[in-house]
């Protein structure tokens, strides 16, 4: 809510407090909706400033209010000068106009992280941006960038290390630019045919960096980020300590991106399924150090957040612990009591309050 001159009331404001006047005491009650009368009665009883209901207000879930907030606005005017700043840069270079300029890369990133609270927040805003059809693939790669600076805080990077993990965001996947967004971001399963196409990104992408000034570990995220530890993985099926630090990093990176980045055909998955689809999928493909330590941070976030479950009443609980060996399923205070969901593998998180 927010406090507003009565003068500058407009019709269709709602109230969300009492009107009182000192002397007549209420004039107009909480939650009403304001008319031209309503507005001249309480320019008539001298009520001089009123307190009326702003979007966020309305909102309900955790990311609802965060995208309805004066602060995400702002961002996301930042967001889209910085997207077209990123995507000129690099449609130049893909035109074969310049070079990548690594330090443009990093003042497009500092213009956005510098402007906000911290990195879970800078997280929680991503969750709530949705790019045209035109520019997913720009701002997939600025995402990439965006979390790869919170996460490498998270791990406790020394500038240096911050730095090169930023920019490998930023162009490990520059291959998937000269792919068709329609074969990309296709709703759907792929055909056998269009997966072994899409998979060409990785060797694409190496070819456009290889010969580029640019450190070592970001060509080589570029090629292996979609290996995995365990030998599953694509172009090359290496393992272990056969693929380069940053490309595992940026594996981890890719994963969150795509589960938390709102689709026009989906919304984004919250932190516990998140962490539920990492733990599914294996933690051992992935540098297991460094996705512990970003999964148990996403987890120890939501403490104390309230929480929507899906026991079809939409019951709310409140997040008061995390298992450390199950970061999916935390201690949680219902309106029962304490419920430790590793007991209970029916009981899911499906909203953030």
């Amino acid at each position: 809510m927010i406090s507003i001159a009565t003068v500058a009331l407009e019709p269709g404001m709602e109230l969300a407090e009492d009107a009182i006047s000192m002397r007549n005491g209420v004039i107009c009650s909480a939650h009403t909706k304001l008319d031209q009368m309503m507005i001249e009665k309480l320019k008539r009883y001298q009520i001089m400033v009123v307190t009326v209901m702003e979007p966020e207000d309305y909102t309900t879930t955790h990311y609802e209010k965060i995208a309805c907030s004066r602060a995400f606005k702002s961002f996301s005017e930042q967001y889209q000068t910085q997207l077209n700043a990123y995507k000129y840069m690099i449609n130049d270079f893909l035109e074969g106009k310049a070079a990548i300029n690594t330090g443009l890369m990093l003042t497009v990133y500092n213009s956005l992280y510098d402007n906000v609270a911290d990195g879970d927040l800078l997280l929680d805003m991503l969750y709530s941006m949705l790019p045209s059809e035109d520019n997913i693939t720009y701002a997939h790669c600025l995402n990439a960038a965006l979390i790869s600076g919170v996460f490498a805080s998270w791990l406790e990077f020394d500038e240096t290390d911050t730095n090169l993990m930023i920019l490998c965001g930023f162009l490990y996947d520059i291959g998937k630019l000269r792919l068709p967004n329609k074969l990309i971001w296709k709703v759907g399963k792929l055909t056998d045919f269009e997966f072994n196409w899409m998979k060409t990104h990785t060797t694409i992408g190496y070819d456009l960096l290889k010969n580029q000034n640019i450190d070592q570990h970001i060509i080589n995220a570029a090629l292996m980020h979609h290996e995995r530890d365990d030998g599953t993985g694509y172009p090359n099926k290496l393992m272990g300590d056969s693929i380069d630090r940053f490309a595992k990093y940026m594996a981890i990176v890719d994963g969150y991106d795509a589960m938390t980045s709102a689709r026009s055909y989906r919304n984004s998955l919250n932190p516990f399924q998140v962490i539920q689809n990492f733990e599914h999928g294996g933690l051992y493909q992935y540098d297991l150090a460094a996705v512990k330590r970003i999964l148990m941070h996403l987890a120890a976030h939501q403490v104390g957040h309230v929480v929507t479950l899906n026991d079809g009443l939409n019951s709310h609980a409140t997040v008061r612990m995390i298992n450390p060996d199950k970061l999916a399923r935390p201690i949680i205070e219902t309106a029962d009591g304490i419920v430790d969901l590793r007991e209970r593998p029916n009981l899911e998180i499906v909203a953030i309050l």
